[in-house]
């Protein structure tokens, strides 16, 4: 139930519990003595098989934060597997309440984090990889656990670094961005002008809603209207100015003679964003894959001119600068790959060993998993379950993650299969 996301509210349900009963013949325990015995004993079950997964492997530390729905500080810590010959297992192991944002108290959750992994001691030089995003407080964090973990590299998360690209290019054209937002207003709880898009333009899809805080997604509305401009223009000239404020400021925007060109430079020269957000986030990837999708990116960035397009790639190669870790595996992914043979000539940390450099092979660059922890998050946390101790959330989160991952990634074992 807990790994499904049923209450055990539930169990309360007579004909749901005498349904249970048929079906799997067993006595439905009460749900209080569900909660009190049996979800430990399930999430100490979970602990003990990610700790026998990891043991005697090298591995990578992935630590995100969010803000839920009670305006509770969330961070979430990710435990993956480095295999030498294959994408290793990943696990969501902790979760953790956060009383403020800082380095000291991710520093402080790192720590805890895996002496929860490993009871017996840390085994320190068993920790190759940091992902986080690039807030400071996290690069910070990163800074002071290398003392700790002298082989340890940290690297700030490539498809986040992408879509902060991505708002400069939003940034840049802010006639677009009311477009997109305005012409969003429009069709906002209005059924008669969805009705009317829908018989007007019955082969396309409403205009999309972006959510600026999803990676990549208002890039993505951008091509949307590129393609289908004169479309939805027309739609939109169709409605009533009166009608509400959106339409008339959705007209005025059409209107404007520069809107078709910002738009058609913006998909001939930023369409690829998205895409390789995209690819970065899928499970799996070798190392030197994801490396190339920056590389890919950075290339044809670098062609860019006019004042707007040379802004844009000046903001990327701030961002990859600035990601010193990424640096070092784009490195160490030279050595695997066999472009480079002098380990000297490289910035490479002095305690990486041959050895632990091989383990690179599968490494992630982005934090992607961290956030597909925190959609569950607020699945579980709905507005009618307020109420459930954080305790209990934590615990239910962590069977019903790693439930999900492993799903995840038995799909892509067969997709490449």
């Amino acid at each position: 139930m807990l790994s499904a996301n049923i209450p055990l509210n539930k169990l309360s349900n007579t004909y749901f519990k005498q349904f249970l009963i048929k079906y799997t013949g067993q006595n439905i325990p009460d749900q209080i003595t569900l909660r009190k015995v049996n979800v430990d004993h399930c999430y100490q079950e979970v602990l003990n098989e990610i700790r026998q997964k990891v043991a005697g492997k090298k591995i990578w530390v992935s630590i995100d934060e969010t803000t839920d729905a009670e305006g509770r500080f969330i961070a979430s810590v990710i435990i993956g597997t480095l295999l030498l010959d294959r994408p290793g297992e990943f696990f969501l192991f902790n979760l953790k309440q956060l009383q403020k944002r800082n380095h000291s108290t991710i520093c402080s959750l790192f720590e805890n984090s895996l002496y929860l992994l490993w009871p017996d001691g840390i085994r320190r030089n068993d920790v190759l990889l940091f992902l986080s995003d690039a807030a400071p407080y996290m690069v910070k964090a990163g800074d002071t656990l290398k003392v700790l973990y002298p082989k340890m590299v940290h690297v700030t998360c490539t498809s986040h670094g992408l879509h902060r690209v991505a708002e400069q290019i939003r940034i840049q054209f802010p006639k677009v961005d009311k477009l997109v937002a305005n012409v969003k207003r429009v069709f906002k709880k209005a059924p008669y002008r969805v009705q009317k898009f829908h018989t007007d333009a019955p082969n396309i899809s409403l205009p999309p809603e972006p959510i600026l805080t999803r990676w990549g997604t208002w890039i993505s509305s951008v091509l949307y209207y590129s393609e289908n401009f004169q479309t939805v223009k027309n739609i939109i000239e169709s409605f009533d100015e009166n009608d509400a404020l959106s339409i008339k400021n959705a007209q005025k925007y059409f209107k404007i003679p520069q809107m078709k060109g910002n738009l058609t430079f913006i998909h001939s020269n930023f369409a690829c964003l998205p895409i390789a957000i995209t690819r970065l986030q899928k499970q799996g990837i070798p190392l030197s894959e994801g490396i190339a999708i920056i590389q890919d990116i950075s290339s044809k960035f670098s062609q860019l001119t006019g004042t707007a397009g040379i802004d844009i790639n000046k903001k990327l190669q701030t961002v990859l600068n600035k990601n010193k870790g990424f640096q070092i595996v784009c490195n160490i992914s030279k050595i695997l790959t066999g472009k480079e043979e002098n380990v000297g000539d490289l910035d490479i940390p002095e305690d990486l060993t041959s050895s632990d450099m091989a383990y690179f092979k599968f490494a992630s660059i982005t934090s992607a998993d961290v956030e597909r922890s925190f959609s569950l998050y607020k699945n579980i946390l709905a507005p009618i379950r307020s109420s459930f101790k954080f305790e209990n959330l934590k615990k239910s989160l962590i069977l019903q993650c790693n439930n999900y991952f492993r799903d995840a990634v038995n799909d892509d074992d067969e997709n490449r299969n």
